[in-house]
């Protein structure tokens, strides 16, 4: 057998010292003993408190150094001024895995951050891991380990099951711990990070990846501590096949100031990180309530192909309820086959065969129609997944039986669809279904949303593409940040076209560029100070003549002049005025946690308004560049809506990866660029950046500038 992980050690320890243990089973130190003797621990506990000889009718050993052997894991159960010197007496005892109850640190202040630091040095010259501090700690019901102070044991211990919890938020995680327990779901492996001065929510997703207990994974997250980590710990989990289901708090003002103060920890930009965390397979949810539906529907480990549902219904109400929430949240619900309408018309006239299947309360008199209207429905229908709306029907006593009979043979016919239920009753009576892998829910949209989830998932791995990510490429920026020419000559070197233009530093040069160029020309002021020229007047469109350009050049002049006189002045830039595309926005902004994101949207009113734009982590490829464009509310106007000629999405995506790739080899000083508009032309006919600005992060650049 391979010697354990110290985050094994952690997690599924053979022995564990508990540090300042308690014989009373409601303080903190005495919670853990209490828990694993009622739970029966496989394992060794050994307390530790210099007080007593004996804790809960267990040998308690006075010091660190008095233990009998170097404990697999240690709880550290004492006051914050005496945790350094416990974790030095740990790991000169040869332990190797500790959880930290004790807070006082990063959450209090600089002095406790840096006491905290202090902490993980510590630990780290003796090759030991460190959960928390300020955490709640870690239970693992298949061994009866509960590494945990948590008050939800009161209630009732944990389920075992295929369910794992990675949460920053002892509480929090505890408590999504207990509701999945109420709700009879089996969750075996609750881990909480707190402080994460070392093991962090990655670590812990990372584990339940490569764990042979642990299929579905629900995490909560106030803040993203190290991001690279999470984004590999997530690929993990998705190659094995593992959803992540995601709660991230902090999306709100308020929200934010109480994860900073709860945890220490800032919180990134909320759209961006639902981006980047979806990207990388993450289900990002808003409710607990969802999280435990979608952890239900997925611990059974059925993931159709096909993200189409179908709904059999003995009440035609709940049949429009449940297609009324698919059509909402973007579930497909086909119709049937023409043929396997009119067969199922033949059965039942008075029914409904189109989608869904209506086999009225005359199912309840004969249990072979609700057989045959679901077979017909998996069968010719096609669908990823059933939904029979049968109330409290199901539940009853008598008809359970029968409706198992009828049911449960299409469950070994079809093992790779969902069949579901949505049903009231005797939880007794509901169990059977679930038993027989009939997944059963009492509310209907909830159930649609669920399913939704999961089918999501089994077409997403379906239809995976597998798209290279591109080396970033170095980028040498200039010292200070760039005016319009200057940025779209650096970007040029990276592959990013504009139209033909002409930077002039006098009415005459402007005049001779207009004329190289070709009317119409635009003409704008060139200065890295002024961003928002047009908004000041320092724009001029559709200059169609020698005299047009004069005039502009001194209007454009003016115009900086009395509205940014102390704005750095490099020329006018003079180019050709392109029409007859899309025009569309992208740009890069610097996230404080994901590095440089990448944002694709049309221009005007769908960024400003509709707020419709899709977002990713860079570098990515020409593939998913055109996955990116395509995912936006609005992608109908660049695909050729109302007899429009295509956009050239090609070009757009081969310029949004190429800007992607430049941002990633740009470095920190990068804070942002804005290519807004980009003219995207009609299909081969090319994409432009008409207009471009570089920022670069000016507290960096007096240190960093070569």
């Amino acid at each position: 057998m391979s010697e354990p992980s110290l985050i094994d050690r952690l997690i599924a320890p053979q022995s564990v010292a508990v540090i300042g243990a308690s014989e009373d089973p409601t303080r903190i130190g005495g919670r853990p003993i209490a828990a694993m003797l009622k739970a029966g621990y496989k394992g060794r506990i050994l307390p530790v408190n210099p007080k007593r000889d004996t804790v809960q009718g267990l040998p308690c050993y006075g010091t660190v150094e008095d233990l009998p052997e170097a404990p697999d894991a240690a709880l550290i159960a004492v006051p914050a001024k005496l945790v350094a010197q416990t974790i030095e007496a740990l790991g000169r005892r040869g332990c190797k895995a500790a959880t930290l109850f004790s807070a006082g640190f990063a959450e209090t202040g600089a002095d406790g951050e840096a006491a905290q630091r202090d902490l993980v040095a510590l630990a780290g010259k003796h090759g030991m891991r460190l959960l928390g501090p300020n955490t709640l700690g870690v239970y693992n019901v298949d061994i009866g380990y509960y590494g945990t102070f948590s008050s939800s044991l009161d209630t009732g211990f944990p389920l075992p099951g295929n369910i794992g919890i990675a949460s920053q938020s002892g509480a929090f995680g505890a408590h999504l711990g207990a509701l999945a327990r109420d709700q009879g779901l089996g969750c075996s492996v609750l881990i909480t990070t707190g402080n994460e001065a070392d093991i962090t929510v990655a670590d812990a997703i990372r584990w339940m990846a490569g764990s042979d207990s642990v299929d579905v994974i629900c995490t909560y997250m106030e803040a993203v501590n190290d991001a690279p980590a999470l984004l590999k710990a997530l690929d993990e989990a998705r190659a094995a096949g593992k959803p992540v289901l995601a709660l991230k708090s902090g999306r709100s003002a308020v929200g934010a100031r109480a994860a900073a103060s709860h945890t220490a920890s800032l919180t990134g930009d909320a759209v961006v990180a639902d981006a980047v965390l979806s990207d990388h397979g993450a289900i990002i949810l808003r409710d607990p309530e969802s999280m435990m539906d979608i952890a239900y529907a997925a611990s059974k480990k059925v993931f159709p192909r096909r993200h189409t549902l179908g709904v059999v219904t003995v009440s035609g109400g709940a049949g429009i309820v449940a297609s009324d929430e698919a059509e909402r949240i973007g579930l497909p619900m086909p119709a049937m086959p023409e043929a396997a309408q009119a067969r199922l018309l033949e059965v039942l006239p008075y029914a409904s065969a189109l989608n869904p299947l209506d086999c009225t309360a005359q199912a309840l008199n004969e249990p072979a129609l609700l057989e045959q209207f679901t077979r017909a429905g998996l069968e010719e229908g096609g669908y990823g997944a059933v939904l029979c709306f049968l109330t409290y029907v199901a539940g009853s006593e008598k008809l359970s039986k029968v409706i198992l009979e009828a049911i449960e043979p299409l469950r070994a016919t079809y093992p790779d669809r969902i069949i579901a239920f949505c049903a009231l009753g005797d939880p007794q009576v509901l169990r059977r279904y679930d038993e027989a892998g009939i997944l059963v829910f009492s509310d209907p949209c909830r159930a649609v949303r669920a399913l939704d989830a999961v089918l999501r998932l089994g077409s997403a791995h379906a239809s995976a593409p597998k798209n290279r990510t591109p080396a970033p490429i170095a980028v040498q920026l200039p010292a200070t940040s760039p005016d319009e020419t200057e940025a779209k000559a650096l970007l040029a070197k990276a592959g990013i076209v504009a139209a033909p233009e002409r930077a002039v530093q006098s009415a005459h040069e402007a005049v001779n560029a207009a004329v190289e160029i070709g009317f119409p020309v635009v003409m704008k002021i060139l200065s890295p100070d002024i961003l928002h020229k047009s908004d000041i007047g320092a724009v001029k469109l559709d200059i169609k003549d020698e005299n047009g350009v004069r005039a502009a050049h001194a209007a454009i002049l003016a115009a900086a002049q009395t509205h940014a006189p102390d704005a750095r002045i490099t020329g006018v830039l003079v180019a050709r005025q392109l029409s007859g595309g899309v025009e569309c926005l992208m740009g890069i902004n610097r996230d404080a946690t994901f590095g440089p994101v990448a944002v694709f949207g049309l221009g005007g009113i769908f960024v400003e308004l509709l707020n419709d734009v899709a977002l990713r982590a860079c570098p990515f490829g020409p593939e998913t560049a055109r996955e990116m464009i395509l995912s936006i509310r609005s992608a109908a106007i660049l695909q050729g809506a109302r007899g429009a000629a295509p956009a050239d999405i090609d070009a757009l995506a081969n310029m949004l990866s190429r800007l992607s790739v430049f941002a990633a080899g740009a470095g920190d000083r990068l804070a942002s660029i804005d290519l807004n508009p980009v003219l995207a032309m009609p299909e081969g006919q090319g994409a432009y950046a008409l207009d471009a600005v570089i920022e670069l992060d000016a507290k960096k650049e007096a240190s960093d500038a070569h």
